[in-house]
């Protein structure tokens, strides 16, 4: 029995010995395996550098990486500069194409309507005035954002896109040279047509206007004494400026066409007897 204690008690004492023999063998491990890091990442010391001086390099080399990384932090600065230094190029670059453009620019084209002046294209541009339908322009080519570049004065400005044109535009408030009028009492709209279509044809020279009857004797409506292809001319020139004119519908040669079925154009009508009567010797006018 006692031989028995003795073994246990034998073993009791032989655990913690392996453990404390294992502390040190860790430690030596650890040792080893930091030296061999180091002896990896850094030349060999002449004069066998141990593990403090080991230690000492790797501060030395953590100090170094934070010394990169402040580098690396000016570069990321000089960066930023070089950035703004490329954006003021381009702005510089832009002034320049823009100059440019001016100068070379030779088309001319003529603007269709009364149009604002704008510095830029885009949110970016600032109103700067207008410019009156029927003048001609030099214009550089260039267009953005829904608008086309012109030069006036010397200087580049924008307009929304689609107004220009190489026709020069019809102006409604030409002067009527033929000696033709209506009456004082009619309608403004109808004091629009007559100038208008006088302007553009000034061979006609018979306008009906007040008559008993109807629109004509509200003095909206006015007959335009014209017959054949001309005719046709004097409607279509009409309906193309309708909204300017302020009409509500027209009637040649036994068709009609109405603002309210505008999409429909040209809609045929019944016989109602006559030449007249059909509208094959005038456009019947009618505003608002």
């Amino acid at each position: 029995m006692a031989d028995h204690r003795h073994k246990r008690e034998t073993n009791a004492r032989r655990m913690p010995r392996a453990v404390v023999i294992a502390g040190p063998l860790a430690v030596l491990a650890t040792a080893s395996a930091v030296t061999l890091g180091i002896a990896a990442g850094e030349p060999a010391s002449s004069n066998g550098a141990d593990v403090s001086a080991a230690a000492s390099s790797v501060g030395a080399g953590a100090a170094e990486r934070r010394e990169d990384v402040s580098r690396g932090a000016g570069r990321g600065a000089g960066r930023g500069e070089l950035t703004s230094m490329m954006a003021k190029s381009q702005v510089t670059m832009s002034s320049e194409s823009t100059l440019k453009a001016i100068r070379t620019a030779t088309d001319k084209l003529w603007i269709a309507s009364t149009l604002d002046l704008w510095s830029a294209p885009g949110a970016k541009g600032e109103q700067v005035g207008e410019i009156e339908a029927g003048e001609r322009v030099l214009v550089t080519g260039r267009s953005m954002d829904g608008r086309d570049e012109i030069v006036v004065d010397g200087k580049a400005r924008w307009v929304s896109a689609g107004y220009l044109t190489n026709e020069k535009p019809f102006s409604l408030g030409g002067a009527c040279t033929n000696g033709t009028t209506v009456p004082a009492g009619v309608s403004e709209n109808i004091k629009k047509v007559h100038a208008a279509v006088c302007a553009a044809f000034p061979e006609i020279t018979t306008y009906g206007t007040f008559r008993g009857d109807g629109e004509h004797a509200q003095g909206i409506a006015v007959d335009i004494m014209v017959s054949g292809s001309r005719g046709y001319e004097v409607a279509e020139f009409v309906k193309k400026y309708y909204s300017e004119l302020g009409v509500s519908y027209l009637i040649y040669s036994q068709r009609i066409w109405s603002v309210q079925r505008g999409g429909e154009g040209w809609r045929g009508m019944s016989d109602r007897g006559s030449t007249t009567a059909n509208h094959y010797d005038h456009v019947h006018v009618t505003t608002y």
